[in-house]
């Protein structure tokens, strides 16, 4: 390309997934790939809850007199 050429190459942009439009169905099995994140995600935020939880009776101890 020369400096006064102001066309650009038609090949200067190429996609970065250039492997072409998929049609067929996928190798794997997506339901069982949906159910394996779907686990994961719960016991993620089951560990989430467990640990923020507090005692179902939250208050204060009784300070009786003489201590």
């Amino acid at each position: 390309m020369r400096k006064d050429d102001d066309e650009a190459p038609d090949h200067r942009l190429v996609a970065a997934n250039d492997n072409g439009v998929v049609t067929g169905p996928p190798d794997m099995d997506v339901e069982a790939a949906l159910t394996c994140i779907a686990e994961a995600m719960g016991r993620h935020i089951a560990r989430q809850h467990i640990r923020a939880r507090t005692a179902a009776n939250d208050n204060p101890p009784w300070v009786t007199e003489g201590e």
